[in-house]
């Protein structure tokens, strides 16, 4: 999957297919996804309107493996290190868009459980 914070080696970006939200914007999607993420739990770890509890915030604009729409497909279906387990197995990708629809749709609040967070201080 290609998106644009790929680190490129001598320039060239990596081979592979960029990944587009069928559903991006589309409000009856947006639903179906805010009850999706309910019923996966995904609350449970990201907090009520992806805000970030014990996951992180999912509309900060902070983001760890990428924050296009594909990036965020691919971290649903595979799954991160150190927690976020893979869903891909167990959702359709057809209902991952739509939780990554609903993500988008997501104001950004004017406060934040992560906005204290500072980056680590390199000497």
């Amino acid at each position: 999957m290609r998106y644009p914070e790929h680190v490129s080696a001598g320039g060239n970006a990596p081979p592979a297919d960029d990944l587009t939200n069928p559903f991006a914007k589309d409000s009856a999607s947006i639903a179906d996804g805010s009850q999706i993420f309910t019923r996966m739990n995904c609350d449970g770890c990201h907090g009520a309107g992806a805000t970030g509890w014990v996951g992180p915030s999912l509309v900060d604009g902070r983001w760890r493996y990428g924050g296009s729409d594909g990036s965020l497909f691919q971290s649903i279906f595979y799954g991160r290190p150190r927690g976020m387990p893979a869903y891909g197995g167990v959702m359709s990708a057809g209902a991952i868009w739509r939780v990554v629809s609903y993500i988008r749709a997501q104001p950004v609040p004017s406060t934040v459980p992560t906005e204290r967070w500072e980056p680590p201080q390199r000497p």
